[in-house]
């Protein structure tokens, strides 16, 4: 924890968001070592195991009432821990259909024939429409979540980010941000714009990559930037080939983003981010 911390600080970072792998003893650590501000907290932090499963397999969205109470459950454990260490955020994945909905073979078909380089817009038609067809039950869950969520975050000071999803069959989609988001104030709900999972829906054909930041009356509250490689992301900036630049556009009006890549990327590519970053816009 506090070597992290001390790591990320050398590199030229400000801030540190927790992840939702992160143990709670890590957490304690990071926080007690205050060398870094820990800026937001990404739910369901800390990583606890449910039923022999880290608890972000549970599904916000879930039409089982008991599934869906256990995750609000961790996700306020989240909430509560960005209180306690003056986190200005947590970022939320609003859960996604069930895995009996048939969107979850077609996304998968659909990224096979993509990664086989064979045609698959038409495979990816077929899963977007289905995705639509069976989102209702599961975005009314995940509306009730939400306003459970607000209920606590709005009391501590903390605003809920809606992550953009690197899946078909996740929470939210672009047409579905405005109705989340309707009723809140954006110092409650925003859009948190995830660079790599926007990128990865956007190659597959299901949106346009900067749909998020054209659907009314919602607010980007932060962004994960990463690079991505054909379809996999978390890749370090400038390891990938994303237009990064084309995303800081959309971006300028943050204050700060968080570098999200994954613990294998070379450190040197670690530090040298920030320059690169700031060269592109960011």
């Amino acid at each position: 924890g506090a070597e992290f911390a001390r790591f990320a600080q050398d590199a030229g970072y400000d801030a540190i968001e927790i992840s939702h792998s992160t143990p709670a003893e890590k957490i304690e650590a990071i926080h007690a070592a205050n060398i870094l501000p820990i800026a937001s907290v990404h739910q369901p932090a800390p990583l606890r195991q449910v039923g022999g499963r880290p608890n972000s397999n549970l599904n916000l969205a879930a039409i089982d009432e008991d599934e869906r109470k256990l995750a609000v459950f961790h996700t306020l454990d989240s909430i509560r821990l960005a209180g306690e260490v003056g986190a200005d955020a947590v970022i939320v994945h609003l859960g996604h259909l069930g895995g009996t909905s048939r969107a979850w073979a077609g996304d998968r078909e659909a990224r096979r024939l993509f990664a086989a380089g064979t045609p698959h817009r038409e495979a990816a038609g077929r899963a977007l429409a289905v995705r639509l067809a069976d989102a209702p039950p599961y975005l009314e869950a995940a509306r009730k979540t939400l306003a459970e969520l607000v209920e606590v975050a709005s009391l501590l000071g903390v605003t809920l980010g809606l992550e953009s999803r690197l899946n078909l069959p996740e929470f939210p989609l672009p047409l579905e941000l405005p109705a989340l988001v309707d009723g809140y104030t954006p110092e409650q709900v925003g859009y948190w714009h995830d660079v790599g999972h926007a990128e990865v829906l956007w190659r597959m054909g299901y949106i346009d990559r900067f749909d998020w930041f054209r659907e009314p009356g919602v607010r980007c509250a932060g962004a994960h930037v990463h690079d991505v490689t054909q379809l996999t992301d978390h890749r370090a900036p400038g390891a990938g080939d994303v237009e990064l630049a084309e995303h800081a556009r959309h971006l300028s009006g943050l204050d700060a983003v968080t570098l999200e890549i994954n613990q294998h990327q070379p450190e040197e590519q670690v530090r040298m981010t920030i320059p690169l970053l700031r060269s592109l816009g960011f």
